[in-house]
């Protein structure tokens, strides 16, 4: 049974050595402060969310590993929260927080439903029509600036090539689609307005199925629509939601952190005269050193437990620390130096929850092919500042670039 929730303060009381998950030392340089939580607490650290608000960090691969395996334990069901005495109702976070009737706070068998829903219509798409898709998409975005020799490439490629090529897949109407992407950085970011964002989101999802009802096309909207489970309307907008949104920007910074790596690292200078062989080497380093996601909200104790030496109260928000489980040196010491073959990562989490079969399959078609398609248009590419003053988005959940300003030989476009 659930304890009742503290008194506003009692859990700081209770872990004064808590340590802020939000500042520029955050932002700046996560992996360095991992690394010192780690030494300092442990592979479950006492953090402070915005607001001064009391979680836990598991950043311990066994630790998370463990997490992620035990639904019954750990669930999603973040209304047993014992900290939402302490949580304003404006809170930044409360888009990731608040209970909704989607697949993401979903428990046994209903959730499973919902899931074979969105993997089997996620399942549907064909993924060499994907990737030639993905080729048009690049090559079409990279005509708008290949003649001026230099480029904004988060903003003008890196961003708008998942947005596009899941826009198509899941069946968003062309004119939306801008619409759709700028309010899925704002949940995603967690910052003022994010709550609207989400609102607006759900009403634009309710849009597209209203649309695929009447007219249903090659898309997952209509697939998930017709499928056997029979979602009512309620869980279809809210699942759709998630489907059209939680790769978009973490996908983007795929696609940026690897062009970053490239452009800033010796080992892949020959990748840049015009080779591939080592995209997918920068795709699957970039997972295990700067992934995309490096935080995620969350799990909930469902009773008293022990995870990593450390006394977790029923109701305690748990953080999974997936860029920290990453650097674990318990699973780094067994798999020295990640390569394209070690896919032990964490980094589309695990279990039930994890992120369904075929996303990240599908998610690595987009972002191999952003990547294979500029080196390949744009060989020369090189920084047009210098590597430190590149700056990282404030987001507690994801990494990505604010910005990467190239420069390169100018090249014609591939069409008139």
């Amino acid at each position: 049974m659930t304890q009742p929730p503290p008194e506003p303060g009692q859990v700081l009381a209770e872990h004064p050595d808590a340590v802020p998950l939000y500042g520029p030392r955050y932002q700046e340089d996560p992996a360095e402060l991992f690394r010192e939580l780690r030494r300092t607490h442990g592979p479950v650290v006492p953090v402070l969310l915005e607001g001064d608000v009391f979680a836990w960090l598991v950043i311990g691969y066994r630790e998370l590993h463990q997490l992620l395996s035990d639904p019954q334990l750990f669930a999603r069901d973040s209304r047993i929260w014992n900290q939402w005495p302490n949580v304003p109702p404006d809170w930044p976070l409360m888009a990731f927080i608040a209970y909704q009737p989607s697949v993401l706070f979903g428990e046994g068998p209903d959730h499973q439903r919902r899931v074979d829903a969105i993997g089997d219509a996620a399942g549907g798409v064909d993924q060499f029509e994907l990737r030639a898709r993905c080729e048009e998409i690049a090559d079409a975005l990279i005509d708008g600036f290949a003649g001026s020799g230099q480029a904004e490439l988060m903003t003008q490629y890196a961003r708008s090539m998942p947005v596009i090529a899941v826009a198509r897949m899941v069946g968003i109407p062309t004119g939306e689609i801008e619409v759709v992407a700028r309010d899925a950085i704002a949940v995603l970011d967690g910052g003022d307005g994010a709550v609207e964002a989400y609102g607006r989101l759900v009403a634009a999802m309710q849009r597209l199925l209203e649309a695929k009802r009447a007219e249903p096309g090659p898309d997952v909207a209509s697939r998930m629509l017709a499928h056997p489970a029979a979602l009512t309307d309620e869980e279809l907008a809210s699942d759709l939601m998630i489907v059209a949104t939680a790769g978009l920007e973490a996908t983007a910074n795929w696609i940026g952190n690897t062009l970053q790596l490239m452009l800033t690292d010796d080992r892949f200078s020959l990748t840049l005269s015009g080779g591939r062989q080592s995209v997918g080497q920068a795709l699957n380093e970039v997972l295990w050193e700067d992934a995309p996601v490096q935080n995620s909200l969350g799990r909930w104790a469902t009773r008293d437990t022990q995870l990593g030496g450390r006394h977790i109260q029923a109701g305690d928000g748990l953080i999974l620390g997936l860029a920290g489980a990453n650097a674990d040196p318990y699973v780094r010491a067994a798999s020295p130096g990640a390569t394209p073959a070690n896919n032990a990562h964490l980094s589309f989490s695990h279990g039930s929850h994890g992120c369904p079969h075929p996303a990240p399959e599908l998610a690595e078609v987009i972002a191999r092919t952003a990547v294979e398609v500029l080196l390949d248009r744009i060989p020369d590419v090189i920084l047009a500042v210098p590597a430190e003053e590149l700056t990282w988005r404030p987001s507690f959940q994801l990494r990505g670039l604010l910005s990467l300003p190239v420069k390169f030989s100018p090249v014609p476009a591939t069409r008139s």
